[in-house]
């Protein structure tokens, strides 16, 4: 249950490897590689996000007890399988997971890290717990972009490279990334629209309905995929920056079903499926911006 459940590690592995990839990749190109602070940064990332899980999680067992949503989490609760304990015990394991690892990477990279793990602490824990959840105002879709594109992999190169400006080469970079995790969110919030609308959550596609939801899958798709000529003919980077157009296919077939499926049931196998294109065109991403010397 835990591991199927909560930890959701179809996408949660994914969305907190794809930017340490990236930023690993251009920290290659820069001749800055530090295997053990990437490391790191991946493990407080991921740990950050699965706390935030851990946070939605908690939040609809104790506003919506008979989430017919989670029938199973209702149930594991009922009969004393999980407890809110248990979940407010692992929500406090995994921040300050993320904080022993945050301590380190702030001894070797100084205080932009402490700014970076603050914010996305807050970005996570907000998403769902507070008075005004962004994630149930409609609110999510830029804040995944930034945070799990741009922030992620801006704090994943500037640990290993340390550099003494702004890295604008890691915050482009980022953006391909975002795009492509927001498409996640996405097809989660079409999943899940009916649930929303008895919650009270007003995400993206409850307010706008299925078509805009779809409209914008394919505009960051379509974003991600021009977002390689862009690094190659304006940022410097060479032709190897193209590589991840070879993960094109994945990203058609992903299209083409959340344009045409409306279920809760055919739309779950499609949230680790868009995960793993993630994962492949961020990789791709890396090996080009690190052969692009």
């Amino acid at each position: 249950m835990w591991v199927h459940m909560l930890l959701y590690p179809g996408h949660t592995l994914p969305t907190a490897l794809a930017p340490i990839l990236v930023a690993v990749g251009l920290a290659q190109r820069d001749a800055a590689f530090a295997a053990l602070p990437a490391l790191a940064a991946f493990l407080a990332g991921w740990l950050i996000q699965v706390g935030g899980v851990f946070t939605d999680n908690y939040e609809n067992l104790v506003r919506h007890p008979d989430d017919r949503e989670h029938p199973q989490l209702v149930h594991a609760l009922q009969s004393g399988a999980l407890t809110l304990g248990g979940l407010r015990a692992a929500i406090a394991v995994c921040y300050l997971g993320a904080l022993a690892a945050g301590v380190y990477l702030l001894s070797i990279a100084g205080w932009p890290v402490l700014w970076i793990g603050l914010a996305a602490v807050a970005a996570s824990l907000l998403y769902s717990a507070g008075p005004w959840p962004f994630g149930a105002a409609g609110l999510a879709d830029p804040v995944f972009l930034i945070f799990f594109g741009v922030v992620s992999v801006l704090g994943g190169y500037v640990v290993q490279a340390q550099p003494d400006s702004l890295p604008w080469h890691a915050i482009a970079l980022g953006l391909p990334v975002g795009a492509l995790t927001t498409c996640i969110l996405i097809i989660d919030d079409i999943r899940d629209r009916e649930f929303d609308v008895v919650k009270g959550k007003r995400t993206i596609t409850v307010r706008y309905g299925i078509d805009w939801s779809r409209a914008e899958f394919v505009a960051l798709q379509a974003f991600a995929y021009l977002a390689p000529f862009w690094f190659w003919g304006a940022l410097g980077f060479s032709a190897w920056v193209l590589l991840p157009l070879a993960s094109l296919p994945l990203a058609v077939a992903a299209a083409r079903r959340v344009l045409s499926l409306e279920r809760f049931e055919d739309l779950v196998p499609m949230t680790p499926r868009a995960a793993r294109l993630l994962t492949v065109y961020s990789a791709l991403l890396a090996l080009g911006v690190g052969l692009s010397r």
